[in-house]
């Protein structure tokens, strides 16, 4: 049986947890650089910014700078403050992970037609989740000449909870997207998007959280308690900007309009264009009453629940057209 605290054993584990940590940050830094387009969008004004945006960029930075962090923990030879890096390290991390879900529970929000029976317990479920990530200093570091900083102690008990309870709370958002958007008659491309991106997500999500707290509750020791943390993070904070990403690349790349009649039972019809400007078209069908169906822009009417959608995932709709009944 392996003594999971012997000198031999800690040396080999710190060694994987410094490989494994350079690894991590080397695809979140290609995957940083290489959507920097999208952030720069905003940044120069070709993309509108819309406040839920804050989410998104505050979790991808936060994590961009929690990795440096922890590079630095690892591989610094002159003596540093690590219980102070360390604190910075985990409270950024931590806040990633918080982000990420809070991304997907905006987009569950508008999808809801932010109906206050799904916003006010989505709102608490997110205050929770929040208390557990600034519960403050869960791991303790100590600078040992040799080896550089080294965690010496962590709260597994605090940890494993913030971890359970972002899973669960990915669970809960990912059912009530999923009814939300199964209810919509028929199939659309955005519905197939949501529905998609919110199960990768979840996926993801849940068994990179799963397997970290599987090894805190085991707790071999304090470098195995923690080491497939930063894996868990890195995993949801990409796939949940990727999720924002995706859905503002397609609002900017097509329209996906509904329509229906009054009192028709067809489902809804989609049409696809690269540019949205207003049109009028006339509608009727034997035994049915003729109707006027107006398409305006997303920008001047935000009413409506697809659109919403757009909004709450941050995305900048220039384009994307909707169609609205009208009486003739």
């Amino acid at each position: 049986m392996v003594d999971w605290t012997s000198p031999e054993a800690l040396a080999l584990q710190a060694a994987a947890f410094l490989k494994l940590n350079h690894a991590l940050a080397g695809i979140y830094f290609w995957e940083f650089a290489t959507s920097l387009d999208f952030d720069w969008a905003f940044i120069s004004g070709k993309k509108k910014f819309h406040w839920p945006m804050i989410f998104y960029f505050l979790g991808r930075y936060f994590l961009f700078f929690a990795l440096i962090g922890i590079l630095i923990a690892l591989d610094t030879t002159t003596k540093i403050n690590c219980q102070a890096l360390y604190t910075f390290n985990q409270l950024a991390g931590n806040a990633s992970a918080g982000l990420a879900s809070i991304n997907l529970a905006l987009r569950t929000m508008v999808l809801w037609n932010n109906s206050m029976y799904i916003v006010i317990p989505l709102v608490a479920v997110i205050l929770g989740h929040w208390s557990l990530i600034l519960q403050g200093v869960l791991l303790e570091a100590a600078w040992v000449d040799g080896q550089g900083c080294v965690i010496t102690q962590t709260n597994n008990t605090i940890l494993a909870a913030t971890f359970i309870y972002s899973m669960c709370f990915d669970l809960f958002v990912l059912v009530l997207s999923a009814a939300k958007l199964l209810s919509r008659r028929g199939s659309s491309q955005l519905v197939t998007l949501l529905f998609k991106d919110g199960l990768v997500y979840f996926i993801i999500a849940f068994v990179s959280n799963l397997i970290a707290t599987i090894f805190m509750c085991m707790s071999l020791n304090a470098i195995m308690s923690v080491i497939f943390n930063v894996p868990a993070v890195v995993a949801s904070t990409i796939v949940a900007s990727r999720a924002v990403r995706r859905l503002s690349n397609w609002s900017s790349s097509g329209v996906e309009v509904y329509s229906a009649a009054s009192g028709s039972r067809n489902g809804p019809t989609t049409s696809h264009s690269r540019t949205a400007p207003p049109t009028l078209f006339t509608r009727s069908k034997p035994g049915e009453t003729s109707v006027h169906v107006q398409m305006e822009t997303f920008r001047d009417n935000a009413s409506v629940n697809v659109q919403k959608a757009h909004d709450a995932e941050l995305s900048d709709i220039e384009s994307n057209t909707e169609y609205k009944p009208q009486s003739m």
